[in-house]
């Protein structure tokens, strides 16, 4: 279900947006004959390092952790999820 709202994005962004719109899909994954489909969970707990969401700040464009005890390994990978500025 979706709500309808004033396109709120700048005309890079929309025209950006229509770009990847228009890009072809990407094929299935080549998976073995018979394979069963598994949750990303599955996937997750093969590996040594478990997904970990910690709270932190920007500064002067690099993302900061607010506890200083939290220590990210060099080359971490990262997602960001800010809240939209006021």
């Amino acid at each position: 279900m979706s709500t309808s709202s004033q396109d709120e994005r700048s005309v890079k962004r929309r025209k950006l947006d229509e770009q990847i719109a228009a890009e072809p899909r990407l094929a299935p994954a080549k998976l073995p004959p018979g394979a069963a489909a598994s949750p990303v969970e599955n996937f997750l707990a093969r590996t040594s390092r478990r997904p970990l969401a910690v709270e932190g700040v920007v500064e002067n464009g690099l993302v900061r952790p607010i506890d200083p005890t939290i220590i990210l390994p060099e080359s971490a990978r990262v997602i960001i999820v800010a809240t939209q500025p006021t």
